[in-house]
């Protein structure tokens, strides 16, 4: 229910902001101009589409009902989609955004080597001893905003899962990392994505124009997403 709620408030908010230029009329960029390899490729394949969904759909139910091991059920079905006879494995291997791997496996490698410094719990502690106890729903929804525009939202919640110890601590991570994530052009992945994705279709988006849309956004979703957990929670009272 917030997440639709949000999509709605979401929809409201980016017409209002672009009510009458929601239609491009101008080129965005010389469509004469050369094409290129990555733009040329990235024309729909639909059996690769039907094959890349069917993947997906089995690796859910592989996480959800499976025993075996998620990382290696990834790498098997990674393994079956570079699998092709029509499409040569250099050229799927050259549509991979090895820079963004490389940045989302930093991410990992950096948040695994600040938990190991110990640093993150003797602030939980000084945290607790000044009386903000991330523990408690209000304080776990604050730090979540906040560390997911400064880690991003996967690494936020890897460094606060430990803390979640309440019923309502998971939902709570989950739907603020995810909303929080929109605040600024760091605090998802996806957007970084969708920015690669928008500047080779010659779209330039920087932080500030990414803000203007982002920042009201995720307030109006974080706000619904507050009454729906403070329902929740005084329901399970």
């Amino acid at each position: 229910m917030p997440v639709f709620l949000g999509l709605l408030a979401t929809w409201a908010l980016i017409g209002w902001q672009t009510r009458g230029r929601w239609v491009q009329v101008e080129p965005m960029h010389d469509r004469d101009a050369p094409r290129t390899e990555r733009e040329v490729n990235a024309e729909l394949d639909f059996w690769q589409s039907i094959k890349g969904a069917i993947a997906a759909g089995a690796l859910l139910l592989a996480f959800l009902f499976a025993p075996w091991p998620r990382e290696h059920v990834a790498l098997v079905a990674a393994g079956l989609l570079l699998m092709s006879r029509r499409l040569h494995s250099s050229r799927m291997l050259g549509l991979v955004d090895w820079e963004l791997l490389v940045l989302f496996s930093g991410l990992f490698v950096v948040n695994d080597a600040m938990q190991r410094t110990g640093i993150p719990a003797e602030i939980i502690a000084d945290l607790a001893a000044w009386g903000v106890d991330l523990r408690a729903l209000g304080p776990l929804f604050i730090a979540t905003l906040l560390l997911s525009n400064v880690v991003s939202n996967v690494p936020a919640v890897m460094l606060l899962l430990p803390l979640a110890n309440q019923a309502m601590s998971g939902p709570v991570l989950a739907l603020v990392s995810t909303l929080a994530g929109n605040f600024l052009v760091v605090g998802s992945i996806a957007n970084l994505i969708v920015v690669g994705a928008a500047a080779r279709q010659g779209v330039r988006i920087d932080w500030r124009r990414h803000a203007r849309t982002g920042v009201p956004v995720t307030l109006a979703s974080l706000a619904i997403c507050a009454v729906y957990l403070w329902l929740r929670v005084h329901a399970l009272r």
